[in-house]
């Protein structure tokens, strides 16, 4: 079965962009900036003498270094470096996204998850490492933040680094060398509701003649401890008049789960004659998990007016295991004082295993007997091409070519079923580009640029070969204006065409089974090789301000209008091919129809005696935002994109002791609850999370300190939810999932 796609988009498409949304309490908070910053400017030469007497000499320069290249970006960028990065002490980079602006980890506290922008799911938000896109089954969110040099956010696409971006794109550095720096060892330990985990950091910068480096190596051997209970209220209605059934089940689940993993990577640089270099970046992951609990299933049904009760327990086993080996490398020649030309590769090999084992104990049949496997082995291969010329009245020009493959093997089988099957999958990827960022004079520059991709996802299982072609055309203008030429007020206009294409999950996964009784809340899963890619007209409008002694202000609005939207939906299909001669629940992607998502984001970065002299220089960060969206094919209310709260907002603050070698400081995170309608007959619940974090360091040497720190300060139940309502039907499932307080305390020193 074939499927193709070719779209090719007028500039901007159609789309009209109305007034945008705000809410009042954003519009009063930028209000509140404004006025900020219109009395730092009145008090700019008095504030830099206190930065100056706290003696951070190199954390000033360091955030300088991560601002400038922020001001001086033509297409917008956020910068994160190296002292924000370590500031809290955090166990994973994950918790450090989670303070970003308009970024959201997706989940329970503390436990990871799908990193979003702007609030957006799942393919909304691009995500690179080192540049390069992220190796298949690999969550940048488990990286340590000690392997990470810094943090690039780009909140409109450009042709160099690919339009797949309608919410964003997030660059993540790893580590670079400093032969001059000592090397980094940091040993920790935490405790969360009883349990023990550890964590080893090592930094080592190599000293050899010729070559410039580092080799980092993260150790873990971490224990989570899991409780949930899900309750579910179902009725059916047989006849149109009083419903003819109805259960009510509470389904309790503990376990504790086991991780340990190995991460090392390495950055090797050699440079040759002729402004020629060669960077080697092999990167290894090994990370085993095991998990034992327990689930207790009570239901009550009704059935005819006549009442019965059954439980059942079962003992839950999983035991899983991921390892990849990567090598990225990059070759630089100079070609002339004015041209550069750059290769970039990249081999890579992933496998997973999973088991799943549930055995019932109570012998009452209300949990099924359950045995499910899955194995995959992803290689993927990167081949990318750029040159950037120099050229007069102030243009660069960077003009590219990329390759990229990835090929799944994959074998599943489920004891639901004889026999889930086999698949063998591939991803063809190429594009090509070009961009040109000129500056027009003292106060105008732009970056302008155009990228054309092809996809061709393929796969072969049981049901046999599934392909879909994708080819998408990306116009990309950015645009820099300062009102006044050498002033510290500047405004950014983007006016952007990205896009989102489907995964190889979504086109030609393998069915996933329900572990329950298949409903409406609990159906198979399946993909849909016939999805066209969503496709993203989009314009960002911001305004910045950056103080004289570090720190800065600025509001940003965006808009996206996106055409062919992907979601899944839930219908009843009889006798599908995985399970003959039943009728199942079957949540499928389809695309759906048109959308629009808007928003305003707003940042403030500050030292709190740059706007009051008399206060102590406390570090003040802060970000808000506000998101609104609509699924015009979806009734209202709340038919919102899925996973997109209302807003987003951070607040943090750090001081250093000026008698004493001790740092305090914290940040709280906000996301509140929210409902989403997915269709005419589903609907979901995201509950709210408030997670405090704050942290101490005694530094009781040059080279060594002691860091404590204690993470979702406040714990509280992170509630989901999802229901179905419709064909008779009515189905309401809500997840209350249980998290604790982390105390971490490690030990850092200097080598």
């Amino acid at each position: 079965m074939q499927r193709t796609q070719l779209t090719h988009p007028s500039p901007f498409g159609r789309a009209m962009y109305s007034p945008l949304i705000v809410s009042a309490h954003g519009m009063l908070f930028g209000m509140t900036l404004a006025a900020a910053a219109a009395a730092a400017a009145q008090t700019t030469a008095p504030a830099a003498e206190p930065v100056q007497a706290t003696g951070d000499v190199e954390i000033k320069s360091n955030r300088d270094n991560d601002t400038a290249v922020r001001r001086e970006s033509t297409a917008a960028k956020i910068v994160i470096g190296r002292e924000e990065i370590d500031k809290q002490g955090d166990a994973s980079l994950g918790e450090v996204l989670k303070r970003l602006p308009g970024v959201t980890i997706q989940g329970t506290p503390g436990r990871g998850g799908a990193i979003r922008m702007r609030g957006m799911g799942g393919g909304y938000t691009q995500i690179l490492l080192d540049g390069q896109r992220v190796p298949p089954g690999f969550s940048v969110d488990s990286l340590t933040p000690e392997q990470v040099e810094k943090i690039e956010i780009m909140r409109a696409p450009t042709a160099e680094t690919g339009a797949r971006a309608i919410a964003g794109t997030i660059n993540i550095v790893l580590r670079e060398g400093q032969k001059a720096n000592p090397d980094d060892f940091k040993l920790g330990t935490s405790l969360e509701h009883g349990k023990l985990s550890q964590q080893v950091n090592w930094v080592h910068n190599l000293k050899t003649e010729g070559m410039n480096g580092t080799f980092t190596l993260s150790s873990f051997d971490t224990r989570k401890p899991e409780d949930a209970t899900t309750h579910t209220v179902a009725t059916a209605d047989a006849n149109g008049a009083l419903p003819a059934s109805s259960s009510d089940r509470v389904r309790d689940t503990v376990s504790l789960g086991h991780r340990q993993g190995i991460y090392a990577n390495a950055r090797l640089q050699w440079r040759g004659e002729q402004g020629s270099s060669l960077v080697l970046m092999p990167f290894v992951v090994y990370s085993d998990y095991n998990s034992h609990g327990r689930t207790d299933l009570r239901q009550i049904d009704t059935v005819g007016g006549v009442v019965s009760s059954r439980t059942d327990s079962a003992i839950l086993e999983t035991q899983s295991r991921f390892v990849m080996t990567r090598l990225n490398g990059q070759w630089n020649r100079r070609l002339s004082p004015d041209d550069l030309m750059e290769v970039k590769f990249g081999l890579g090999r992933s496998t997973y295993k999973y088991d799943f084992n549930q055995a019932p104990t109570g012998g009452t049949g209300l949990l099924l007997n359950l045995a499910e496997n899955q194995n995959f082995t992803d290689l993927s291969s990167s081949l990318t091409g750029k040159l950037t010329q120099v050229l007069k009245n102030g243009h660069q020009l960077v003009s590219g070519l990329e390759y990229e493959a990835v090929n799944r093997d994959e074998r599943a089988n489920s004891s639901v079923t004889d026999d889930i099957g086999d698949l063998k999958a591939s991803t063809k990827r190429w594009a090509i580009y070009t961009q040109d960022e000129w500056k027009f004079n003292e106060q105008w520059s732009a970056h302008a640029g155009l990228r054309y991709e092809n996809i061709v996802t393929s796969g072969t299982s049981s049901d046999g070969l599934r392909r879909n072609t994708s080819n998408v055309l990306s116009p990309l203008l950015h645009a820099l204006w300062k009102p006044v030429p050498g002033s510290r007020d500047q405004i950014r206009m983007s006016l952007t065409r990205s896009y989102k294409t489907p995964t190889l999950y979504n086109l030609v996964a393998l069915p996933a089974l329900s572990r329950e009784t298949n409903s409406p809340t609990r159906p198979d899963r399946v993909g849909n090789p016939d999805l066209r890619p969503e496709l993203a007209t989009g314009i960002d409008l911001a305004a910045e301000r950056y103080f004289e002694g570090g720190g800065l202000i600025s509001a940003n609005v965006f808009r996206r209008n996106i055409s062919d939207l992907i979601r899944y939906t839930i219908n009843q299909r009889a006798n599908p091919a995985w399970a003959p001669d039943q009728n199942r629940w079957v949540s499928s992607p389809q695309n759906v129809g048109d959308a629009v998502t808007q928003g305003i984001e707003l940042e403030a970065k500050f030292r709190l005696n740059q706007w009051w002299t008399e206060a102590w220089p406390v570090d003040i960060r802060s970000n808000m935002s506000f998101f609104r969206s609509q699924v015009k094919d979806v009734p209202g209310p709340n038919n919102r994109l899925d996973q997109q709260p209302d807003m987003t907002a951070n607040l943090g603050a750090d001081y250093r002791f000026r008698s004493a070698p001790f740092t305090v400081g914290g940040n709280f995170n906000f996301n509140p609850d929210y409902n989403i309608r997915q269709s005419d007959t589903q609907t979901s619940y995201q509950g709210a999370k408030k997670v405090v974090d704050v942290y101490g360091l005694w530094r009781y040497s040059a080279a060594t300190a002691l860091r404590l720190t204690v993470s979702n300060l406040t714990p509280s139940d992170y509630i989901t939810g999802s229901s179905y309502m419709g064909n008779g039907v009515s189905e309401i499932a809500r997840t209350t999932n249980r998290n604790w307080q982390n105390v971490t305390l490690r030990l850092e020193m200097k080598i």
